[in-house]
This record gives C-alpha cells, sequence and structure tokens, in this order.
C-alpha cells in the first residue's frame, strides 16, 4: 500500500496579525493593591486601589489606577492626619520628576483640622511638594467655605491659594457690623 504525504500551508488561510503598538499594552498589571511607606518603623502612607497598571516606553515610564484609589497619610504620632480618594489616578516619574494626576471627584480629607477639598482634577508634584488644579475647587473648614476655579498649596496645605474665588463664605465670632464678603453674601455665624 503506498501512502500519500500532502503538505498544506496554513499560509493562505490565516489573516496577517494586525501590528501590536507594546506602548498601550501594560507591562505589570496588579489587582487589589496595598502599598504601606513608612520610616523607621512608622506609617507614614498606605495606598488602596482595585487596580494598577504599569506602562513603559523608551522614553517614559506611568502607572495607571483605572478603578480609583485611595491613600491615608499618616502624621509623625503614626495618627491618621489625610484621606485622599479619586476615580482614577496616574502616576509618573520622567526626568527626575514625580507627579501624580488624579480626576473625577476627588476629595481630600484633613482629618485633624477638619478640612475638605473637592476638585475633579488634582496634580501633585512630589518631588516639588506642591499641589494645584487649574478645575472648579471647594473647600470647607470650620472657618467657612470657598470655591473657585485654579489652587496651588504646599503638599501640607499651610498655604493654600484659590485663584478665582466666588460664592463664598466665613464664619464669624462677634459680628461688629454686617460686611459683605467679596462675591456679596455676607458672613454666617457660628451657632
Amino acid at each position: 500500500m503506498v501512502g500519500l504525504f500532502g503538505l498544506f500551508s496554513c499560509q493562505g488561510k490565516l489573516g496577517k496579525a494586525d501590528r501590536i503598538d507594546l506602548s498601550q499594552v501594560p507591562v505589570q498589571t496588579v489587582r487589589d493593591m496595598f502599598v504601606v511607606d513608612s520610616e523607621n518603623g512608622r506609617m507614614k502612607m498606605r495606598m488602596e486601589a482595585g487596580l494598577m497598571e504599569r506602562y513603559e516606553t523608551d522614553t517614559s515610564s506611568y502607572e495607571l489606577f483605572p478603578e480609583g484609589f485611595f491613600v491615608y497619610v499618616y502624621d509623625e504620632q503614626g495618627d491618621l492626619q489625610t484621606t485622599i480618594s479619586s476615580r482614577k489616578a496616574r502616576h509618573s516619574k520622567d526626568n527626575g520628576k514625580e507627579v501624580w494626576m488624579v480626576t473625577g471627584n476627588v476629595v481630600t480629607n484633613n482629618i485633624k483640622s477638619r478640612e475638605v477639598m473637592e476638585s475633579d482634577t488634582i496634580y501633585w508634584d512630589r518631588t516639588n511638594e506642591v499641589y494645584w488644579t487649574d478645575c472648579y475647587v471647594k473647600m470647607y473648614s470650620p472657618d467657612g467655605f470657598i470655591q473657585g476655579y485654579g489652587m496651588r498649596s504646599d503638599q501640607r496645605e499651610h498655604s493654600s491659594v484659590i485663584y478665582r474665588p466666588f460664592n463664598s463664605y466665613a464664619f464669624v465670632e462677634e459680628e461688629e457690623e454686617p460686611v459683605d464678603s467679596v462675591n456679596l453674601i455676607g458672613p454666617i455665624m457660628k451657632k
């Protein structure tokens, strides 16, 4: 019996694969991320995120947090000082500069001073220890409320400035005579 063998080529049956752009594919993916930053046995910060994706190109490296993240910052005594939450975040390190961009319902809550800031987008330059936004921002404190467009501050919130404030108010301990605020709302007495 004579056997017939045939050679078949798959070349004609398969389409060519699309070219893959490796800069669009994460080099690392982490689910349920939990990071702790400590110094001399004391917790300085912890971060939690549902998903982290790391991307690398020839010129840059960055991480995306497409499911949002939560950050908890602690003071020198180990007490919780500030919480930060957002729907998305991006962290990049380029040319010795480290910048975070957090977006989507960003809320920072300073537990000790009872101050809350809300915005859609906040940038944090960790290298220069400043954060800012050009977006709409609201800040609440026991002393009042301020809102406007654009803000800049040192990372400890000791010198926050809102560039274009509007419809803001402050609480007055003792009112000598009624004084309107910059935006004609007037003071609100503390109860």
